[in-house]
């Protein structure tokens, strides 16, 4: 690992502090180098404060070091006004000389005119380093603004003989049927805490009264997503409690509204459901979504091919029968034992 490589890897590993408190904003990490030392550093936290080349040079206690020094950071400077002023402009400002980068930006807005900017104006720019670590990084950002749709990530647990749930009738318990251990099932809210939304179908919600919390994790709750085409759900369930902001994707006009943190959003159900739930999500400015759904709308969002990531959780049990888990005709990328279940991870870009 060259000395460049060395820093930007700094900058990926504090930018991840970030992680589930960003969005729509990406993950950035920034550091400033003065003879192969860091003199300051720092991470987006929140999106309206203050982007990471700010944190660092903020840190930067000596700021006269500054017109010495290089200044990393993961993804390209931003030359725009949004929430906040442009770090390409404060850069120049303050005199730093050298800039390194590990991934441009795909945001129109950005794209390329950082750099630009930076060059226009005396910087010497290094644009590239770890390129591909720092886009797998933010493969929810770069999502949005490259296939313009949210990162789409698919998650269920099935059993050994491959069935998600057993028949349920109107006498079952209303309460999840646990596949997967207590271990997955902390993971599984980890995950919950670094997305931004989370979906399931009506017969999850009829069947289980979930609450889709990070109750076994430290975060904050996902935006919670519900496909109810015939608004079945009852309105005393979790999902009405206004907890978190709630959307109900539905094709009938609701008579009621029991608090400001529950939306509806009319879904044709007919055709095309993937990609209209996407348009959704985005007017409500999510950019990464778990499908926590049953299996057939699972498999919708695999038939369309209209995910990014899956996590099979293979619980050590059978079922005589029951529900059969999606069918996703691909080979793992990875697989690990999260003590006796197995979990399957697959990615599709």
């Amino acid at each position: 690992m060259n000395i460049h490589e060395k820093y930007i890897n700094r900058c990926i590993h504090i930018a991840k502090n970030g992680i589930g408190n960003t969005y729509p904003n990406p993950l950035v990490g920034s550091v400033i180098v003065l003879n192969n030392k860091i003199i300051g550093e720092g991470w987006h936290q929140k999106s309206g404060g203050h982007h990471a080349e700010v944190e660092a040079i903020n840190d930067v206690s000596d700021k006269n070091l500054l017109r010495k020094a290089t200044i990393y950071v993961n993804l390209e400077p931003c030359s725009h006004f949004g929430k906040t002023p442009p770090c390409a402009n404060l850069i120049i400002e303050k005199g730093i000389k050298k800039v390194v980068i590990g991934s441009l930006d795909p945001n129109p807005k950005v794209g390329g005119k950082g750099v630009k900017y930076l060059q226009d104006n005396g910087c010497e720019v290094v644009v590239g380093v770890l390129e591909k670590e720092c886009l797998e990084l933010n493969k929810r950002f770069f999502t949005v603004h490259i296939k313009n749709r949210p990162f789409v990530i698919l998650k269920w647990g099935e059993t050994k003989n491959g069935f998600i749930d057993e028949i349920r009738n109107e006498k079952s318990l209303k309460e999840p049927n646990w596949i997967s251990n207590v271990y997955s099932q902390q993971r599984v809210h980890k995950m919950r805490a670094e997305e931004q939304a989370i979906l399931i179908g009506t017969n999850t919600a009829l069947n289980d009264n979930p609450s889709l919390t990070v109750r076994s994790w430290f975060g904050k709750n996902p935006i919670r997503i519900v496909l109810d085409r015939q608004l079945k759900i009852p309105s005393h369930y979790e999902l009405y409690s206004g907890l978190v902001k709630t959307i109900f994707l539905t094709e009938k006009t609701p008579s009621f509204k029991l608090n400001e943190n529950v939306f509806f959003e009319e879904l044709d159900f007919k055709s095309n459901v993937p990609q209209q739930i996407c348009a959704i999500l985005l007017k409500h400015e999510i950019h990464s979504v778990i499908i926590e759904g049953g299996a057939k709308t699972l498999q919708t969002f695999i038939n369309e091919n209209c995910w990014d990531e899956a996590y099979k959780f293979v619980g050590n049990m059978v079922f005589e029968g029951g529900v059969k888990g999606p069918v996703l005709n691909i080979m793992p990328t990875k697989i690990e034992q999260i003590s006796d279940d197995i979990l399957n991870c697959y990615v599709n870009y």
